[in-house]
């Protein structure tokens, strides 16, 4: 199957780029589903979708191979799963999936081909967000945006080991240091239509699940709406550094480690308003963490900061990448629940996980083009 036919009659929701396999393969793996027949009403033509269909696609890319952009293997998921996100752990060893239709979690062994899954079942878990792996990799935490939970999870035997409350609903984002025993998570939306909207990130201690509190990342009074959405440490950062993007807010936020009071303090970096921008989602950074990449949604910009002066003053290039709509793109669509977004992601949100191409992940994307 070629690349270019099998993804116009699919929503792609995820890319990752395969690490170590044998041969020297260069592998994406790319979550797909089957448009709905409401997005297929804005086509001049519109055609039949059938049944349901969901998978993950995984895709020559080596520009030197013989069968590039080719689907090499597509690997089926239920039709009521509504597959999510695609995390790698520490040693890309593993990649999980995540859902928003069941309480399950999916593995994949990177180790063996034909790719499988194995499933975890994690009660509880209503609308599996995000999932980050403990340095030492022998842990999961799964973020549950239905149910206000996080759930910890044994990365070697993949099994579930506890679930724990977090101080505020809506958990999407979450990022662990565990060279100061923390985890944060952020305080999104509803996920069944995206209202009552956060204003905080919540802290558990990462070796005991003890919930700490929360910290408010907005200068307006309550409700502020701002709904923090995604958060990543600062790679190597001393003492660590957390950004947070407000996605309804349209700021860009810092939580600072104060090793003194054991404890974070955070601050406005950013505000997008001065670039007519609006609706940041995702962060990257590269691997010698003094540049970091964030994209928005409105306008679709990436936008590059230069992190040279220090972790916690982000200093904004002049640089940025337009996303360029079209028909097809359109009809792309990302998930929070019942609820749907252009995207194109790839990510693993974890304190210090270098990936390819000199990048610290987490990714929204769009087809783009230089500005």
């Amino acid at each position: 199957m070629r690349l270019s036919f099998e993804l116009q009659r699919c929503a792609a929701a995820a890319l990752l780029v395969l690490p170590g396999l044998a041969f020297g393969q260069i592998y994406g793996m790319l979550n797909y589903e089957t448009k709905s027949p409401e997005s297929l009403k804005v086509l001049k033509t519109p055609v039949a979708t059938g049944e349901r269909k969901e998978g993950i696609a995984v895709i020559d890319v080596d520009p030197n191979s013989k069968t590039y952009g080719q689907i090499v293997q597509d690997i089926s998921l239920p039709a009521d799963l509504v597959a999510h996100h695609i995390f790698y752990n520490r040693d890309q060893s593993k990649a999980y999936v995540t859902a928003l239709g069941k309480s399950e979690l999916r593995m994949i062994d990177m180790k063996k081909e034909p790719y499988t899954f194995k499933v975890i079942e994690v009660p509880g878990c209503n609308v599996g967000e995000d999932v980050v792996f403990s340095e030492d990799n022998k842990k999961w935490y799964l973020s549950c945006m239905g149910t206000q939970m996080m759930i910890v999870g044994d990365a070697v035997a993949d099994k579930v080991l506890g679930t724990v409350k977090v101080a505020a609903p809506y958990p999407h984002g979450i990022a662990i240091h565990n060279g100061i025993d923390r985890i944060l998570l952020t305080s999104t939306v509803r996920a069944s239509d995206l209202g009552d909207a956060g204003e905080v990130i919540s802290a558990v201690e990462a070796s005991s699940g003890k919930v700490l509190g929360t910290y408010k990342v907005s200068k307006k009074p309550s409700p502020s709406g701002e709904a923090p959405v995604e958060i990543l440490f600062v790679p190597g950062a001393n003492p660590p550094v957390a950004y947070i993007t407000n996605m309804y807010g349209g700021t860009l936020w810092t939580a600072t480690w104060n090793p003194a009071k054991k404890d974070f303090e955070v601050a406005q970096a950013y505000d997008f308003s001065a670039q007519n921008a609006g609706v940041p989602l995702e962060i990257y950074f590269n691997n010698k963490a003094d540049r970091m990449y964030v994209t928005t949604a409105k306008p679709g910009h990436l936008h590059i900061f230069d992190l040279s002066a220090g972790p916690a003053q982000p200093k904004r290039r002049a640089l940025r990448l337009r996303a360029e709509r079209s028909a097809q793109s359109s009809g792309n669509e990302r998930r929070i629940g019942n609820h749907r977004r252009s995207e194109n992601r790839s990510r693993r949100r974890q304190h210090g996980h270098a990936q390819a191409e000199g990048l610290q992940p987490q990714q929204h994307g769009a087809p783009a083009a230089m500005e």
